[in-house]
């Protein structure tokens, strides 16, 4: 997601570097930082996703295991 501005950035510095533009350097280095943040951003909307995926598999597995001792607690009541 950021690699695009972490490459626009790093030509900005270079150009930056080559010609003595001190101001396109620093252009460059905002870019490329901007880019670290998008990819950081998308790291954390990855780990959060994940996260939610565990918990409503985690919520599906415990439903499932209450139903089964539900169904034995009916089942052995039955059996009375």
């Amino acid at each position: 997601m950021g690699l695009t501005d972490k490459a626009k950035g790093k030509a900005k510095e270079f150009e930056g570097k080559a010609t003595g533009d001190k101001q396109r350097e620093a252009e460059g280095k905002v870019e490329q930082a901007k880019g670290e943040a998008k990819d950081a951003v998308q790291h954390v909307r990855d780990a959060a996703g994940n996260l939610v995926e565990r918990v409503r598999d985690e919520a599906e597995a415990t439903r499932d295991e209450a139903e089964v001792t539900r169904a034995q607690r009916e089942a052995a009541a039955d059996r009375r």
